[in-house]
């Protein structure tokens, strides 16, 4: 197996999930407890990414940082090289290619909180923020949970969007599903079949977790 390929999509997927949550949880806050009529656009705009082909979203976001769009040339000359094909450009892809599975658990979590708990803590004079941090988020414990591990888990997958707009340099951008398919291009079915069998262990178990999260599988677990 190409551990050093693993090693970029474990970091990717990681740094995905914890970029998700600071951005997600607001985003998610605000879809939920908004009543701007447009809501429905922001919405839309969310969970865009769910319908669209990886491969046309890759393209748009490839585009939207190369060095010919304003904020392609504001980082190059920030940073001083490029932001497509690094991978600092392949985290802002994934980020954007995962935001739905983030942020609709967050919002449908925020929505089961009973709303009588956030107004008497509203009435007691207790802010918003602290309100969120406080009551909201702890009982949304399961929704936040399975957020993360559904945005970890879609970026271990990932492949047009990375194609796209990281390319395949090893040790850089190279992913998992990229040294798939490219051991399948050059004939090299059993290590393809490892490195695939090991993605799907990794996956299963994330699943199990969300499973377990959703249906609190340790409240029912026979206790020694």
């Amino acid at each position: 197996m190409n551990w050093l390929a693993i090693g970029v999509t474990l970091k990717l997927a990681a740094l995905t999930s914890l970029i998700l949550v600071v951005v997600g949880l607001p985003i998610a806050y605000w879809l939920t407890f908004s009543r701007r009529r447009w809501k429905f656009l922001v919405e839309s705009v969310v969970a865009l990414p769910l319908v669209l082909p990886p491969t046309v979203l890759g393209f748009y976001i490839l585009v939207a940082i190369g060095p010919h769009s304003p904020f392609g040339r504001f980082y190059s000359d920030v940073v001083g090289h490029p932001l497509p094909f690094t991978f600092e450009g392949l985290l802002l892809a994934s980020i954007l290619y995962s935001l739905p599975f983030a942020v609709q658990p967050f919002a449908t979590a925020f929505d089961q909180v009973d709303r009588r708990l956030i107004e008497a803590s509203w009435t007691l004079g207790v802010s918003r923020l602290q309100t969120f941090v406080r009551l909201i988020i702890p009982l949304s414990t399961a929704g936040v949970v399975t957020g993360v591990v559904l945005s970890f888990a879609h970026t271990l997958g990932e492949f047009g969007v990375v194609l796209m707009v990281g390319g395949n340099i090893e040790g850089v951008t190279r992913t998992v599903s990229i040294d798939i398919y490219d051991e399948v291009q050059s004939l090299n079915y059993a290590a393809a079949a490892k490195t695939a069998l090991f993605l799907l262990m990794v996956s299963y178990a994330v699943l199990l977790l969300v499973y377990a999260m959703n249906r609190k599988v340790w409240t029912v677990w026979p206790q020694k």
